[in-house]
């Protein structure tokens, strides 16, 4: 990736990293200590991004947990590894039971939405598969964050505050105490500073290390998941966690300008990403704060969410491939719609067939991309009394309209939001990227990896460069630090623009580049508390 390491056109306080033996990139310095801590005592750069994301579920609870689910991207000896991590619906789950329950769509809390969780298992595979130490050892920097506490630091202290806000509004049934005993445990949300323990958790992540995740599949972790759910009227049980295994996926891509693009195939919306990338890829950009820049990239988007919200579902579901979509003729056939003005989204006609990201790299030439993520900040609000597992909400996605594509049906996995991306050039692995945040996380996608390749970013200075979102119709919205008459110009052209107040719903994201001499650059997000541990 070429750039210029001196130049940086958008206000940060940090500049990029460079290091040569190892990199660990994450949303939380405690967490990217950790992995360069699994570095420094001989794991490689999968046993680090285990031990970062076992980690970011104690040190960033605000945007996932143990209940969380996972996606990975591993480059390990000249190969490309995808793993999904992510659960189906319970198998007393179906759209019937849910509207027996009372509810016309799925709700957001409680125990309604939860499906089988995915990443302690997402670590015991990567682990089994491509790690070099012991999970005990990986998993040691996490149980001593939860046993002994740590102070929390700025954004992190404002989501849960937030959170906290919300939750005491909305969870009001007993099925919320737990949740409200763990994270609020003197009846509010923990300060900036503050220590915050969880010692139920600790004890749960060592029960998880000690078995490879048996434990919480099939011994009495799950027995205490069952009983809290069969308690509350929820569907998730004993024999779902008893079956659950992860998969092993080969990822997808598309060249763009010279470079491979690789994303993991649906149930994900990384092909929301590719899509839109693939639409833009015989344009000229040259400079980014203009508004056709914008404008195009947003028209891309629009157009590819439009496919993703129609099709995208379990792929054993899915009535349109993978490739189908990505193909150089439907792209030129979506392409062919982006007018000069703002349009309305909709779907082609294809031939039928609350989340952290971290990265990590290690001196032998493997790399990760990681993401794990509840839904919606804590997720669920539910708490398995006496184990620290929050668990996450991922089926508040799932439709029960019956002509839709994400149809909720027993053991089917939803549309999910959470991505990793991978670069490569002619089979060298270039390294891993992402940006966290439920929708955003595709559109993120595009705008780092077109700073990066179009307008030649360095990794902190593409990360740091000012975001758009599109959100329905022609609405989109624009950080503060977008150029006036960028904002303007846009509006003239049709869109429905909206200034954020602030720059929280626009992604956070790392991304670690490998240059051909080994050297490692690295960027962290300014929007959140995000840290690099290198060495």
């Amino acid at each position: 990736m070429k750039f210029d390491a001196s130049y940086y056109p958008y206000a940060s306080r940090r500049t990029t990293v460079f290091a040569k033996r190892g990199m660990v990139a994450t949303g939380q310095p405690l967490a990217a200590q950790a992995g360069l801590q699994i570095l420094q005592q001989g794991g490689n750069a999968i046993d680090a991004a285990i031990a970062a994301a076992a980690c970011l579920t104690v040190v960033e609870p605000t945007s996932n947990g143990i209940g969380s689910d996972l996606f990975a991207i591993v480059h390990k000896d000249g190969s490309l590894y995808g793993l999904n991590a992510s659960g189906p619906a319970p198998q007393l789950m179906s759209a019937e039971a849910v509207r027996k329950a009372g509810y016309d769509a799925l709700p957001r809390f409680g125990v309604q939405p939860v499906t089988v969780p995915g990443a302690p298992a997402g670590w015991a595979e990567l682990s089994r598969r491509l790690g070099r130490l012991p999970l005990t050892t990986v998993l040691e920097p996490a149980i001593a964050y939860a046993e002994e506490g740590f102070p929390l630091s700025p954004v992190l202290a404002k989501s849960w505050a937030r959170a906290f806000d919300v939750y005491a509004k909305h969870l009001k049934g007993p099925e919320y105490a737990a949740w409200f005993a763990t994270f609020a445990p003197q009846g509010r949300a923990p300060k900036q500073g503050e220590m915050w323990r969880s010692p139920h958790h600790a004890a749960t992540l060592r029960a998880i290390a000690e078995t490879g995740a048996l434990s919480f599949y099939q011994g009495e972790l799950a027995e205490r998941m069952e009983q809290c759910f069969k308690e509350f009227g929820g569907y998730l049980r004993a024999a779902d966690l008893a079956a659950y295994r992860p998969e092993w996926v080969n990822p997808i891509s598309v060249s763009y300008r010279g470079y491979d693009i690789w994303e993991l195939p649906p149930n994900g919306q990384g092909l929301v990403a590719l899509m839109a990338l693939n639409m833009l890829q015989h344009d000229e950009f040259t400079v980014k704060e203009t508004p056709a820049t914008y404008h195009r990239q947003i028209e891309a988007i629009k157009l590819a969410f439009a496919d993703a919200l129609e099709f995208i579902t379990d792929p054993t579901h899915m009535t349109v491939s993978a490739e189908m979509l990505l193909s150089q003729a439907y792209a030129r056939s979506r392409r062919e719609l982006i007018g000069e003005r703002a349009g309305e989204p909709t779907a082609g006609s294809p031939p039928r067939g609350g989340t952290v990201y971290l990265a990590t790299a290690d001196a032998d030439g493997a790399m990760v991309s990681l993401i794990q993520s509840n839904y919606m900040g804590f997720g669920s609000g539910i708490v398995v009394p006496g184990t620290g597992i929050s668990m996450q909400n991922r089926g508040h996605t799932f439709s029960l309209d019956s002509t839709r594509a994400n149809y909720l049906e027993p053991g089917k996995r939803t549309y999910h939001t959470i991505i990793p991306g991978f670069v490569t050039q002619n089979g060298r692995a270039i390294g891993p990227f992402g940006v966290m945040g439920g929708f955003m996380q595709p559109q993120g996608h595009v705008q780092v990896i077109m700073n990066a390749i179009d307008f030649h970013l360095n990794p902190q200075a593409a990360l740091d460069a000012p975001r758009w979102q599109w959100t329905k119709g022609r609405a989109v919205e624009l950080e503060r630090s977008v150029p006036e008459h960028v904002a303007l110009e846009l509006k003239e052209l049709g869109h429905d623009v909206h200034l954020a107040l602030d720059s929280g719903g626009f992604g956070r994201g790392q991304i670690i580049w490998r240059d051909e001499s080994g050297v490692l650059a690295g960027g962290t997000e300014g929007r959140t508390d995000g840290a690099i541990a290198a060495w």
